[in-house]
């Protein structure tokens, strides 16, 4: 099976920044990385902060998106961004099913799974994260439980829908918590996920690229990106230091 070569590192900020924060943080990585030209770079905002990301990004070679859509189009579901307003401030990526919503808004499989196809309907970039708790990785069913997140959508979509998409491994236990998994986990794990993907034997997917997210750092992220099994990472804590941040990427970018 053929490997996309061109990596990704994507940034999500989380619920952090303010106007004045995101012009200096901004414009601080986009001078930086503005000759960084071999991996695709991303910054995650919150949905206010998607204009100015537009404003700051859009003649540079970073691009923008945003943490979370809602899994409707329109209609009366206050407090929702939709697909469709998002494509108003050009977003690239969206990332969904990432613990942090699935835990504390009880977002199940099945949402999860329909946002997914509502960003892909628009010609958008999904971010899916994937992950299992410590108790399942101690209980040794990680592959089963990661498995059953992609399968929801398989099942629902089509292996196709996997095409020009970006599935993250992201170990829930090693969410913000300064224990990333050791380079065998990421490995198994991202095999154990383009492996999966790739079974369908009559489908193509080459472009889609399968990264690590999980305490990523400029201390690891040479030993996590340059995995061949790792097509870059999605970060967290560290995306919110510039100097961290832009550090990460001319790692991967020297890959």
């Amino acid at each position: 099976m053929n490997k996309v070569s061109k990596k990704v590192v994507v940034g999500n900020l989380k619920m952090n920044g303010s106007l004045d924060f995101n012009e200096k943080h901004f414009n601080q990585i986009k001078i930086a990385l503005k000759d960084v030209n071999t991996i695709d770079i991303g910054i995650c905002v919150s949905y206010p902060y998607l204009f100015q990301a537009q404003m700051i990004f859009q003649d540079s070679n970073i691009s923008w998106g945003s943490q979370n859509v809602a899994k409707d189009e329109k209609g009366p579901f206050t407090g929702e961004v939709s697909v469709a307003m998002l494509t108003d401030f050009n977003s690239k990526y969206a990332i969904v099913g990432h613990s942090e919503r699935s835990t504390a808004y009880c977002e199940s499989d099945e949402n999860i799974a329909t946002k997914f196809s509502i960003v892909k309907s628009k010609s958008m970039t999904p971010l899916l994260c994937v992950g299992e708790t410590l108790i399942e990785r101690e209980a040794g069913i990680m592959e089963r439980v990661v498995a059953n997140q992609i399968e929801t959508i398989r099942k629902k979509y089509g292996t196709n829908v996997f095409k020009n998409s970006i599935i993250a491994y992201e170990p829930i236990w090693a969410i913000g918590s300064d224990l990333a998994a050791s380079p065998e986990q990421a490995d198994h794990m991202c095999n154990f996920i383009r492996n999966l993907i790739h079974e369908d034997k009559n489908n193509s997917i080459d472009d889609l690229k399968i990264i690590y997210g999980g305490s990523v750092n400029s201390k690891n992220a040479l030993q996590l990106c340059g995995l061949e099994s790792v097509d870059g990472a999605l970060i967290g804590r560290g995306s919110l230091n510039a100097e961290e941040f832009i550090k990460i990427c001319q790692i991967v970018n020297s890959l």
